[in-house]
């Protein structure tokens, strides 16, 4: 099986992490409330496995515990997906929630990139979670996993939809991209 276990321990924050991209478990157990739920969805809309157990210093923001959970992620995915040899290697989703729409589009290349476009729609806060977080990380994890990524709000008005939106996107179309689908590596430098 495809799996991978990361631990990561600073000053700010302590994560440990187990993700499985071959069978899909979920347990979130993290200080923050929104981003909880948007793990549990990715967990739930990309099929992968994912066991999280983390806390940081939630008394001062969410940035910290954010941002590292992101890098954790990456870096999981990164060792889970080995020489990528067989994988779907893209992936694409659009995903509506009422007023918003999102749309993902991603390559798992090894060569890094990040952008959202239409960003500026990212103010403001939902629950606890501030929404200028989001691009912070998608940015740690595309960066971690050598994923070249590209999120695209279409529309948006409720910023709970927004956030939601572009986790099942994210996680819809990285569900797609590792996939199993052949034998080779899917390039044709034969490496990824």
């Amino acid at each position: 099986m495809r799996k991978a276990s990361v631990t990561r321990q600073t000053k700010e924050t302590d994560i440990k992490m187990e993700l499985n991209l071959d069978k899909k478990t979920c347990k979130i157990d993290i200080p923050a409330g929104f981003l909880s739920h948007m793990l549990d969805l990715l967990s739930m809309h990309s099929g992968i496995g994912l066991n999280i157990k983390a806390k940081g210093d939630t008394h001062v923001d969410l940035h910290h515990l954010t941002e590292d959970i992101g890098i954790v992620l990456g870096l999981a995915l990164k060792d889970a997906l080995r020489d990528k040899k067989g994988i779907a290697r893209y992936g694409f989703a659009k995903i509506p929630m009422d007023e918003t729409l999102v749309e993902t589009v991603l390559d798992l290349s090894g060569r890094p990139f990040f952008m959202i476009h239409g960003k500026e729609k990212f103010r403001g806060k939902v629950g606890d979670f501030d929404l200028d977080l989001l691009p912070e990380f998608f940015r740690s994890v595309a960066f971690k996993a050598g994923i070249n990524l590209h999120i695209t709000i279409c529309a948006s008005g409720n910023k709970h939809h927004l956030v939601e939106a572009c986790f099942k996107s994210f996680a819809r179309a990285l569900g797609q991209a590792v996939k199993v689908v052949g034998e080779e590596i899917p390039s044709t430098k034969e490496v990824l």
